[in-house]
């Protein structure tokens, strides 16, 4: 169960984070809204992982090299351009600070930190999306595939071999009492 609700809430943020990473396609007020939202979700992310995150750092520099470590090298920098992107995008945020009554003047060092965090952030979910392809392709199979594959899939009936043997017995039984 704990890697199905992984599962799902992964998928989430990444559909999420791709719509979010195209404003021309959502629009500003939606991009804006859902990036928060994403953030949410990243926070739960964190949660579900912190025994994974606080065990790696424990053992983080006791082996020469493995992999966990390079996860969590990547796993840290995707939230560090995460939290650059998230303060980035509300400092020049107009739609959600306009609805909090805040209004910040045009800043352009902010959109170009929001701009570099932003592609950065892209970059780092395809290395993070590339090192966890088998865990992700193993999931999707079992919570996706299997299932859809399960209800269009006929169904079954009993195998005529089975049948056959009791009615030739019943024939024969019938044969022998005459």
């Amino acid at each position: 169960m704990k890697n199905k609700v992984n599962f799902i809430i992964d998928g989430l943020i990444f559909l999420s984070f791709l719509a979010a990473s195209v404003p021309r396609l959502t629009g500003l007020a939606i991009h804006e809204w859902l990036s928060l939202a994403l953030a949410g979700a990243i926070l739960v992310h964190l949660v579900l992982h912190a025994d994974w995150v606080w065990e790696v750092l424990k053992r983080f520099f006791r082996k020469l090299w493995h992999s966990s470590r390079l996860n969590f090298v990547v796993d840290l920098a995707v939230l560090i351009a995460f939290v650059g992107v998230m303060l980035s995008g509300i400092l020049i945020s107009r739609e959600i600070l306009a609805v909090l009554g805040i209004q910040l003047g045009e800043n352009r060092t902010w959109q170009q930190i929001h701009r570099l965090t932003a592609d950065a952030s892209v970059w780092l979910m395809a290395l993070h999306f590339a090192l966890h392809w088998r865990w992700i392709g193993n999931a999707f199979k079992r919570y996706i595939i299997h299932p859809l594959y399960s209800l269009i899939k006929p169904q079954q009936s009993a195998p005529v071999m089975d049948v056959m043997p009791k009615l030739a017995t019943e024939k024969v039984e019938a044969c022998i009492e005459r």
